[in-house]
């Protein structure tokens, strides 16, 4: 008895084939919207250039600060609190970053094999670590404004 085992291949007509230029042809309308954007902005800016009125003059040169007559420099120092406290917002925002996904998945984390407990351990300590540099800042007095020596 015997069996014929031969596969038949087809293989596909060069019509059936997608010329590798057609895949970058998609692009050609991307390629378009972006061209006349840059092209009407360039075209808007040039225009209000070539048409508008050149008239210089020291009101038009100063600094316009909301309708307040500009007095003294303009790099003056700040105190450092100011960044520190900006610095801590940063933080404690990223905080909130990292807190909300973990809050999302609590429940689902002893499904994936990493224990019952695991999840809860694990905010335990970052929350600690948080509250390291929670304790340390006001240790450091950045929150105190009342007392500002003006450095930390």
């Amino acid at each position: 008895m015997l069996v014929n085992l031969t596969v038949e291949v087809q293989t596909p007509r060069d019509s059936e084939l997608m010329p590798a230029s057609s895949y970058f042809w998609n692009y050609l309308p991307l390629l378009m919207q972006i061209l006349v954007a840059v092209g009407m902005g360039c075209s808007m800016v040039l225009m209000s250039w070539r048409i508008g009125k050149h008239r210089k003059s020291k009101a038009k040169n100063d600094a316009y600060e909301c309708g307040i007559v500009a007095e003294g420099d303009a790099r003056g120092r700040f105190s450092v609190r100011f960044y520190m406290v900006a610095m801590l917002f940063i933080l404690f925002d990223v905080e909130a970053v990292f807190m909300m996904p973990w809050a999302v998945i609590y429940r689902d984390l002893p499904s994936l094999g990493l224990g019952r407990m695991f999840g809860f351990w694990e905010m335990l300590v970052y929350i600690a670590f948080v509250f390291v540099g929670l304790f340390y800042i006001v240790k450091k007095g950045v929150l105190e404004w009342s007392n500002d020596r003006g450095d930390l």
